[in-house]
């Protein structure tokens, strides 16, 4: 075996071995986002709530990879800032992943907009997930941008970073189902 193939080997070797972790954290993940979905209320359904769970995560690896996402979400906006980069803001990332669990329709689960000092440079946005007709305060964050990709995830009153208010003009839209095509903002 020469060199060259020695070192294809341990790079595939290791490459593996990172996915098979990044997966094995996202199944975790998805499963624990499942079990604290269901737990939001008692009418709340399991398939729902797994079905988004798996969506939010999946959608959010798929962003990070077409977001071309290095490093970390800060040096991203620095790299849309310069012309570098096109989409990548916390506002892409929550129009993004509320774009396709809006597809979804769901009956027991409802999406809102989560906005953090809106209209600052500090702002940050969020997809909130509550049972229906549940408090805003009472739902669970999922944030893609947070964490480049990998679905941070937790309660709205557990969060640490942010207080979030609800954005009541994009949460109409989150849960507008007849006009689920129409919001197409590139800002925000």
């Amino acid at each position: 075996m020469t060199s060259k193939t020695k070192i294809a080997v341990v790079f595939i070797f290791a490459s593996s071995v990172c996915i098979s972790a990044a997966s094995a954290s996202d199944a975790y993940s998805i499963r624990k986002l499942s079990e604290a979905l269901v737990a939001l209320a008692p009418d709340v359904d399991p398939g729902e709530a797994e079905q988004l769970s798996v969506t939010a995560h999946t959608t959010a690896r798929s962003l990070a990879r077409q977001y071309h996402i290095v490093l970390n979400p800060e040096f991203q906006c620095f790299l849309i800032n310069i012309g570098v980069r096109k989409r990548g803001y916390c506002g892409h990332w929550t129009r993004d992943i509320g774009e396709c669990l809006k597809d979804l329709k769901f009956r027991t689960l409802a999406l809102h907009w989560g906005a953090y000092k809106p209209g600052t440079t500090g702002e940050s946005n969020c997809v909130v997930i509550t049972a229906r007709n549940q408090p805003f305060q009472d739902g669970i964050v999922i944030d893609g941008w947070r964490r480049a990709g990998r679905l941070y995830w937790a309660k709205v009153t557990k969060d640490d970073e942010y207080q979030w208010k609800e954005d009541p003009l994009y949460t109409a839209w989150l849960q507008d189902y007849r006009h689920v095509y129409e919001f197409r903002s590139e800002g925000r």
